[in-house]
């Protein structure tokens, strides 16, 4: 596996781990991880035909950390991934996404249709709404029993100092908290990640959620947009975030939806059950033609 850091315009960096050769397919990790959640797919998509490119979102990792927290609204993060398909030389690739990741392929999809051969999302469902969530009001008033983690991530320093305090139990506690079995990481996947934010800061991926209010604002007239391009939805059976059920009924926004049911996982889908998660990336990719 090849590492580099890529350009891709406005002053940002973008880190990125590819394998293999031929069609193109672009990994978009989640909070709070990074490029390396991706570990157990590229080899596996590599010795299938494919090249497989998995990147650090702005503000994790290896790539560029803007200091302002507007920075992090969706519109710019879909530019990173429009300016790495070129820097890079990706044609049209196949784009994938988990948790955060999936909420910037959906947008991605409404903004750049054109840009994509297909879509793959684990977890996070598309239900007319690329941003993701409701408001932060919204969420206030009605989920908060839901969604509290999302509303306390609003008061800067916050969730930072808790971090800072202490790396590991607080990451061991996200990840532990909706896995069904915490054992899925070794201590050297787990060191990976905890010397990542250690170095990088907690900050910069928390700011993904502190745009939330204004993604809502800016993707306004993308509400109930379709979506008109191959899509494969992969489900958890276990995933105390995001439940199976939420993708009944995605035909309405997605004509050409195939769905994939992962058993045995919680919400770190491709890291719990990678040998599924490969089986049903591959089936999709080489239907496609």
């Amino acid at each position: 596996m090849n590492e580099s850091t890529i350009p891709v315009g406005d002053g940002i960096e973008l880190a990125i781990t590819e394998a293999g050769e031929g069609p193109a397919v672009l990994l978009v990790h989640g909070w709070p991880e990074t490029k390396h959640s991706w570990r157990h797919q590229l080899p596996a998509l590599a010795a299938a035909g494919y090249r497989a490119v998995a990147l650090d979102c702005r503000g994790y990792g290896g790539s560029s950390k803007p200091d302002a927290s507007d920075a992090y609204g969706l519109t710019s993060v879909v530019e990173d991934v429009i300016g790495l398909i070129d820097a890079a030389d990706l044609g049209t690739p196949v784009l994938v996404g988990h948790d955060w990741g999936s909420i910037i392929m959906w947008t991605a999809a409404v903004m750049h249709p054109d840009r994509f051969r297909a879509l793959a999302s684990l977890n996070v469902p598309y239900r007319g709404w690329c941003v993701g969530f409701p408001t932060i009001d919204y969420m206030r008033e009605h989920l908060a029993d839901r969604f509290g983690y999302v509303i306390a991530f609003q008061e800067v320093g916050r969730t930072e100092a808790s971090f800072e305090k202490d790396p590991d139990g607080f990451l061991q506690r996200v990840y532990g908290s909706i896995a069904t079995d915490s054992g899925f990481m070794s201590d050297a996947d787990f060191g990976t990640y905890r010397d990542a934010f250690v170095a990088g800061g907690m900050a910069p991926p928390l700011n993904y959620y502190r745009n939330i209010d204004a993604n809502h604002a800016a993707l306004a007239s993308f509400e109930n947009a379709e979506i008109q391009l191959p899509t494969l939805m992969v489900t958890a059976d276990s995933d105390p975030v995001l439940p199976a059920s939420l993708a009944d009924g995605m035909e309405r926004w997605i004509p050409e939806l195939t769905v994939e049911h992962v058993t045995g996982s919680g919400h770190w889908t491709q890291q719990e059950q990678p040998e599924q998660v490969n089986a049903a990336l591959i089936r999709f990719l080489d239907g496609l033609g």
